[in-house]
């Protein structure tokens, strides 16, 4: 039985990464591609600030194509929604009818998703919606992911919390009223092994610059 064709959302981190992970165990999709906008001012994942050769890896580690959604810096909003109704639109006529997205528990963020995707022809689909984020980082940790702190909001955390690894000592360092997934921004993450993975992504953090509010660590092909 031929299965329905997905997309996956990929930021890079931890959360897109297991929704990925879940997706594939359960079986019920068959995930074609990953999604992901890429800031074309500094050639680098929206947000997380990854290099494209890094995010690249990844793809090929997981197996999965790039569909890649270049957007200025800054992106008005207007030109964000533009560019990806068009990466929408080229996904439907692919024949794909479901975009996977690692979103937790953010209420505003789901309805904006399904807003954007109502009428396209394109299922939205949250595997990790509603799970418990300290049970749910635990899992990701147990279950083999490894990931590294690339983004950090210093209005939350410390800069010296960029380029740390996301394991036990991470989440038993998190001052009190942060998210243990980040899943308010306090941080974003790169994967660099998972069982989504074939082989592991050898990176060497490079330097740490803090700009706009916010602590970024790169992260370097080894």
């Amino acid at each position: 039985m031929t299965r329905p064709k997905a997309l996956i959302s990929w930021s890079s981190g931890k959360d897109s990464a297991f929704a990925l992970h879940e997706i594939r165990r359960a079986g019920a999709f068959d995930v074609v591609g990953a999604l992901t906008t890429i800031n074309e001012t500094f050639a680098r994942v929206s947000i997380h600030g990854v290099r494209e050769d890094v995010l690249h890896a990844q793809l090929a580690a997981a197996g999965l194509p790039a569909n890649m959604v270049p957007i200025p810096h800054p992106c008005p909003n207007d030109v964000y929604e533009e560019r990806m109704a068009a990466a929408m639109a080229d996904a439907k006529r692919a024949g794909i009818t479901q975009v996977i997205f690692g979103d937790l528990f953010l209420a505003d963020i789901r309805a904006y998703r399904e807003q954007k995707l109502a009428g396209t022809g394109l299922t939205p689909v949250f595997p990790l919606w509603g799970r418990p984020t300290a049970a749910l980082a635990r899992e990701m940790i147990a279950s083999g992911f490894e990931a590294r702190l690339v983004t950090v909001d210093r209005t939350k955390l410390e800069p010296s919390f960029a380029g740390r690894s996301f394991d036990q000592a991470l989440l038993a360092d998190l001052p009190a009223g942060i998210d243990p997934c980040g899943e308010n921004g306090e941080f974003h993450t790169c994967v660099v092994a998972a069982p989504v993975f074939a082989q592991r992504i050898e990176v060497v953090s490079g330097d740490v610059v803090e700009r706009d509010g916010f602590a970024y660590c790169d992260l370097l092909p080894a």
